[in-house]
């Protein structure tokens, strides 16, 4: 089937709506439930009436248009996500390297896309899915400034020999995800000798959900830079620069400067903090467009006079039915750091509290940060094999006078993360794999290593 126009062609897309995959597959296809991918194989055959192919060309060539079908998930708060990201081309690391953006394999392939979602529901016949929305996507001249600035930094990182240290976490919006995960999805980079896994580019889970937030549900979204910022800055240099005006202020003082109301042990502080000096005061910080679209989350950090935080920082509470059970390459521990941005908020004291029980807390700045691949493949995968090891053996836990001890790696143990405990009260407990009740334990950075982190501001 040929269409003469984009809109004969979203026209045809959005009689799909509201139909299932069993009502659209003339195919067969439907009953190979192990089949990955072949819902979008189902769309093409079926419904457009096209071969499927792997042409370095989109989907539908004379219009520039390529095609991808992708899920949508229910969240147990009610509000639609985007399930996974959205995977678009293999990365030929070899060629990418001697391209421009104009004339990369992303941009050739995926300048437009027709997306089609669909609803995915757990525990019923995939065939029962249905079309939720048809889009004929083009990316926002804000979106385009920062894809450009991805894919710069993904070819950078191959032109200086470390296509093996990409990252998800490097980016904003475009991501370079890992494509498979044995032996034969290892390829060569064109300066090192190191082998790389296989990548394709991707568009951030992060990005989708904020799409289909903007789509499907029409949630408003409050943007914080202008295409011509972007243009000359990456994100981050944009944040940095928003708060640079107030760094070395009292906390007190910016509250006056911008006329909010700051109270530093109160657990909205943050927030409004940042919403308030970036001009977008009484925003959630979720509903920041750009904030969204990048999976930037929030961690406040304040610095003893020594340059440390006082505290580790804490993560998410640990579920260690899941640790010994998943493996390292899809575990929760490695997708949350490769995936995540973070932005420290980072304030700093002058003085100790035994020096000045009312000491006053300053901004020293922001810094967009994001775990570095060769320490995910690092320390971070050696703490989560020795955790799994420990569980698998069965954890000690002894009595002491402080209450009960265990074996879990803690504090300066590999001098980036430990275990340790993360929870109301001590009855408030979780059981261990082999059985024993432990009181509620969370994964944490070292302060140390926050510390470190941190230094690049002073």
């Amino acid at each position: 089937m040929r269409f003469e126009s984009e809109i004969e062609l979203l026209s045809r897309a959005q009689e799909a709506e509201g139909m299932s995959f069993y009502e659209i597959d003339r195919t067969g296809r439907i009953d190979n439930e192990k089949a990955k991918g072949h819902l979008g194989q189902i769309i093409e055959e079926s419904f457009f009436g096209y071969e499927v192919n792997s042409n370095a060309e989109a989907d539908f060539a004379e219009l520039g248009i390529e095609l991808k079908v992708t899920p949508v998930k229910e969240l147990k708060n009610g509000q639609l996500s985007a399930k996974e990201r959205l995977v678009l081309n293999i990365i030929d690391f070899h060629k990418e390297a001697l391209n421009s953006f104009e004339d990369s394999s992303f941009w050739r392939k995926n300048e437009s896309l027709l997306l089609m979602f669909y609803k995915w529901l757990p525990d019923i016949p995939r065939g029962n899915y249905r079309i939720l929305k048809s889009h004929l996507h083009r990316f926002s001249e804000s979106d385009l400034q920062v894809i450009r600035n991805d894919w710069s930094i993904i070819v950078a990182k191959i032109k200086a020999g470390q296509a093996h240290l990409i990252s998800e976490g490097d980016t904003a919006y475009l991501g370079a995800c890992t494509k498979g995960a044995n032996r034969k999805s290892i390829r060569t980079q064109p300066f090192s000798p190191e082998p790389a896994m296989q990548r394709a580019f991707s568009l951030k889970a992060s990005y989708m959900t904020t799409l289909i937030r903007e789509l499907i549900t029409a949630e408003h979204l409050v943007p914080i830079a202008e295409p011509d910022e972007l243009q000359q800055k990456s994100l981050g240099q944009l944040l940095s620069d928003r708060f640079k005006k107030y760094e070395g202020m009292a906390v007190e003082d910016i509250a006056k400067e911008a006329d909010a109301p700051l109270n530093t042990k109160s657990k909205s502080f943050l927030p409004l903090f940042v919403s308030s000096l970036l001009g977008v005061k009484g925003t959630s910080l979720e509903d920041i467009e750009e904030f969204s679209k990048a999976n930037i989350k929030f961690k406040t950090v304040r610095l003893e006079p020594d340059g440390k935080p006082k505290e580790h920082m804490s993560f998410h509470t640990i579920n260690f039915q899941e640790w010994i059970n998943e493996e390292w390459e899809t575990s929760l521990l490695r997708t949350m750091f490769e995936e995540t941005k973070y932005l420290l908020v980072v304030f700093g004291y002058q003085e100790t509290l035994r020096e000045n029980p009312d000491r006053n807390l300053y901004f020293k700045g922001v810094h967009l940060w994001n775990m570095p691949m060769e320490e995910i493949e690092g320390r971070l995968k050696d703490f989560w094999l020795e955790g799994r090891a420990i569980l698998e053996e069965g954890v000690l836990l002894k009595k002491t006078n402080r209450g009960i001890s265990n074996n879990l790696p803690g504090p300066q143990s590999n001098g980036l993360c430990h275990v340790r405990p993360r929870a109301r009260n001590a009855g408030d407990r979780i059981i261990l794999p082999d059985g024993q009740p432990i009181t509620k334990q969370a994964f944490w950075i070292d302060r140390e290593y926050i510390g470190e982190i941190t230094k690049k501001l002073k």
